[in-house]
């Protein structure tokens, strides 16, 4: 662990803060502290700057309510830099916007695939569920409710199984239906992405101190 004294403030005693959603790793913006807006940071597990513009100290979120708890703050190696992840309480942008960086300077140029991530498909799920689209499977699936979600996740498992004993291809396909739907059901109810992740660190702590001990034993 870094003590603030060996972090480098520049000539003006400030220093870059990288924010960063800490759930999809996205990089929400950009601001400077010092040494005083990082104290209060560290004290109030909240993010805390210092505005060049009006020479004062700002703590994100007190006139908005888009709070930011810190979850980690990393710093860089030249330690001139700081990368801090947080749970935001609503958009980071002053203008709205969840993320500060949405205009493109150069844009990436994708396959569809790259474009897709499992919390973007949660979101189109839980919309689907919020508000009932005609033809739509996924809102079909939640008209018939719990039942028909669980009989759909059992079929989907033993397809898998069926298909690991034959391809590889045709089982990654059966593993995708396999995913959307646990995901549906996830959705139906009101389970997130990071309620799962969470419990898989728990598990991923405990391997861990087992291990430890093994070793000291």
């Amino acid at each position: 662990m870094l003590d603030i004294d060996e972090l480098k403030f520049d000539s003006n005693g400030l220093i870059p803060a990288i924010i960063v959603d800490d759930d999809s790793g996205d990089v929400l913006m950009m601001a400077y502290m010092n040494k005083e807006s990082l104290k209060i940071s560290l004290e109030k597990k909240l993010t805390c700057f210092w505005s060049r513009s009006r020479n004062e100290l700002w703590l994100k979120g007190q006139t908005s309510g888009n709070y930011q708890h810190i979850k980690e703050i990393k710093a860089d190696c030249d330690r001139d830099t700081l990368l801090v992840f947080v749970k935001p309480d609503g958009p980071a942008c002053h203008l709205g916007n969840y993320s500060c960086f949405v205009d493109d300077v150069v844009e990436r140029e994708e396959e569809a695939h790259e474009k897709f991530t499992l919390c973007g498909l949660m979101e189109l799920i839980k919309g689907r569920k919020a508000e009932k689209v005609e033809g739509s499977y996924t809102s079909y699936l939640f008209e018939k409710g719990l039942d028909k979600i669980l009989k759909k996740i059992g079929e989907e498992s033993s397809e898998v199984i069926i298909a690991a004993k034959n391809d590889r291809k045709e089982t990654i396909y059966e593993i995708s239906d396999l995913i959307y739907h646990m995901l549906v059901l996830m959705a139906e109810m009101d389970i997130e992405i990071k309620d799962v992740i969470k419990e898989l660190g728990s598990r991923h702590v405990i391997d861990k101190k087992v291990k430890q001990e093994k070793m000291t034993s």
